[in-house]
């Protein structure tokens, strides 16, 4: 029988859940109490699983651990995995995202982080090293700040091409590169700036890009919920088309994708800038399975009046069992879980700190 892991960072630690049939869960932690863990990552690429968590302590500063026992037991390295080189000026603040690399590149490990930068590991992310010719781009020094901060969130790479990489900066917007980062160029056509001057609102860069999620087989094709505005590429990234038909609003922090089943993502739209709670306050998850040309609420088992929790960019995950999980925390320390693509949902445990990242896989 299958065995999911659901890991789920927190204000306050990691809470990491275990279930065969994603109906009934049995959670442990809080690992790291009074850490703020804004990203987790599973890595099932050497034959086992190597958990790496992203903590930031109020106290001792931000560090990478990592488990290869389902977190019973945790490894912190005497330096630091993630440290910008001192002719940088820079000091890490926390780390925004995990992301191993496809099969195609063992042990390649990339971390984003604040300020924006990306990190690359050969080691499986016991140690990184800068990526310098991001961090030298002539556009870096021009890029602001999201409300949350300057972090570099996410990282896709390419199952097809392992030179080929995209991340996106808040507030920076998207970069490409073909060459396994040694070139990096702006891909943000037709994604608005709607904070800044009309006259002035498609820059070449500085998109306030909340995240971004790569169809599952349509490689090409990428879904991006932006600072308003939920858009699509068919061209990896080169241009965007604005895709909101159906939804009750276009701003939001999170977006996924199905794991198998192309043209097929998921949102949680919130009500705008001004308000950033869900929609005629319901709790409601939105997917299309069209590519974006239509989008379908899913609220069976949901909270379905005066609720107010807000989930975040990374707090929206599918596992990859059959079918697709679909998973989501919010800020009132609320997770739920779907075993059936959407379909019906439940509660799978509250009470916790706020959740600021969400993860899932098939761990047996």
């Amino acid at each position: 029988m299958t065995e999911v892991l659901l890991a789920v960072g927190t204000e306050k630690g990691l809470f990491l859940g275990r279930s065969r049939d994603r109906l009934s869960w049995e959670f442990s932690g809080p690992h790291f109490p009074m850490n703020a863990i804004y990203s987790v990552s599973v890595d099932r690429r050497e034959g086992g699983v190597r958990l790496l968590v992203g903590a930031d302590s109020s106290h001792w500063g931000p560090s990478v651990w990592r488990s290869d026992d389902l977190g019973a037991t945790w490894f912190e390295p005497p330096e630091p995995a993630i440290r910008f080189p001192e002719h940088t000026g820079a000091s890490l603040t926390r780390v925004w995202q995990l992301q191993p690399a496809g099969p195609e590149a063992p042990g390649v490990v990339y971390a984003g982080t604040e300020p924006a930068a990306l990190f690359r590991s050969t080691d499986g992310g016991e140690t990184f090293e800068l990526v310098e010719s991001l961090w030298n781009h002539p556009q870096r020094p021009e890029w602001g700040a999201g409300y949350g901060g300057q972090g570099l969130h996410t990282i896709l790479t390419d199952v097809r091409d392992p030179e080929r990489l995209l991340v996106a900066v808040s507030s920076g917007g998207v970069y490409r590169s073909k060459d396994g980062g040694a070139g990096w160029e702006p891909s943000n056509q037709g994604l608005r700036a709607e904070f800044l001057p009309e006259e002035s609102q498609y820059p070449e860069f500085g998109q306030c890009v909340h995240k971004i999620a790569r169809d599952a087989v349509n490689r090409d094709r990428l879904y991006l919920q932006n600072h308003g505005g939920v858009y699509r590429s068919d061209d990896a990234g080169a241009s965007w088309q604005f895709v909101t038909d159906g939804l009750p609003a276009d701003f939001g922090f999170a977006v996924a994708a199905h794991p198998r089943q192309a043209d097929t993502a998921y949102l949680f739209p919130l009500g705008g800038a001004d308000d950033r709670i869900p929609p005629d306050r319901r709790c409601r998850v939105y997917r299309t399975e069209d590519g974006g040309e239509s989008w379908t609420p899913l609220a069976e088992g949901l909270p379905g009046e005066d609720h107010y929790g807000v989930v975040l960019r990374d707090a929206l995950r599918t596992d990859d069992a059959a079918p697709a999980g679909i998973y989501f925390g919010n800020r009132n320390g609320e997770v739920y879980g779907s075993p059936d693509e959407g379909e019906s949902w439940s509660l799978l445990i509250s009470h916790l700190p706020d959740v600021l990242c969400v993860r899932a896989a098939v761990i047996a």
